[in-house]
């Protein structure tokens, strides 16, 4: 375990040292002037720029920023955001908190619904709801998140009038100050459009694994003695597709991340997506680098997560590593 722990650990630093360089040269070749971003429409003199270039270092040549960035990480200091000027790191933990709500609710919905008719298509294979779940996960499967986003925006707050179209918290309300029916009311949108584009896989993939145990020798001696399908599903089906969906559930953490940067954008979720979204487009630099970097890392921390877990969920796996 120990060992395991520690090329854990070095494939971290590598992977974040790697996805450090790549992100900071793709923002260097980004078209994206930093200054005319930070000051917008407001009309600069040539010396106030080089004063704007300087008090961000933006006057110094892209591997000498590198460097004093890479080393202020490594004290724990991410910069300061050009657009909301405070620290990254204050940034990050403000929008990564509604970030992560929704992402859990998300994701939490997604791996229910997904192991439900997983399921259910294995249990009536070749009747009609079989076809019908079929052709609704291959339908989610083909559709961006931000469409059906938009989808579900123009039905339940255009159309009925039902949810608010965007935001955290209502108008004018701090998201800390609004009441907790409020967020919810306002959380229903993203999460669903979130939740809905991740069904699909573990729906075909969770189906096809229970079928699997359903044509298996011991489900049918099992229906032999007389136990029904439910009850070879609870009794057999659920540990053995339990592996592969952990798999799926915790893979999908990074399919998150990249779902929310649309939702929170069509929404207008003021959560760690949208700050990205606006960190890419103003080129606010110190953002964007420590935003990549928490992402990489979260996103790792997942695939960690999934590794320990399969030991737990498969005893296979544990004598395997005794060997």
């Amino acid at each position: 375990m120990l060992k395991k722990l520690t090329a854990s650990v070095l494939k971290a630093v590598l992977l974040l040292v790697t996805v450090s360089i790549v992100t900071f040269s793709m923002v260097e070749i980004s078209p994206i002037d930093a200054v005319e971003s930070y000051v917008g429409e407001a009309a600069v003199t040539a010396e106030q720029r080089a004063q704007i270039e300087v008090y961000w270092g933006l006057d110094e040549p892209p591997p000498v920023r590198y460097v004093k960035w890479a080393a202020n990480l490594l004290r724990g200091d991410m910069g300061v955001s050009m657009i909301y000027r405070k620290p990254v790191i204050d940034v990050i933990a403000e929008r990564f908190q509604l970030s992560l709500v929704l992402m859990a609710a998300s994701w939490i919905l997604s791996g229910v619904i997904g192991l439900l008719l997983g399921i259910l298509m294995a249990v009536y294979r070749g009747s009609v709801a079989d076809k019908l779940i079929r052709v609704y996960c291959l339908a989610l499967e083909s559709s961006p998140a931000f469409w059906i986003g938009m989808l579900l925006l123009l039905l339940f707050s255009v159309k009925l009038h039902l949810l608010p179209m965007g935001l955290a918290s209502p108008v004018g309300v701090p998201v800390a100050e609004a009441a907790l029916s409020d967020r919810v009311r306002h959380l229903i949108l993203p999460a669903l459009t979130l939740g809905l584009t991740g069904v699909s896989k573990i729906t075909l993939q969770t189906g096809e694994k229970m079928r699997q145990v359903l044509d298996s020798d011991y489900a049918m001696f099992a229906r032999a003695r007389g136990e029904s399908v439910w009850r070879i599903v609870f009794r057999h089906g659920l540990r053995n597709i339990m592996l592969p969906f952990i798999t799926l559930q915790l893979g999908s953490v990074s399919e998150l991340f990249g779902g929310s940067v649309l939702a929170e954008t069509v929404f207008t979720y003021p959560g760690l997506g949208n700050a990205t979204v606006q960190s890419a487009l103003k080129g606010d630099i110190p953002l964007f680098l420590g935003i990549t970097m928490f992402s990489a890392l979260f996103v790792f921390g997942g695939n960690l997560l999934a590794n320990i877990l399969y030991t737990v969920a498969d005893p296979r796996i544990r004598e395997e590593g005794k060997k």
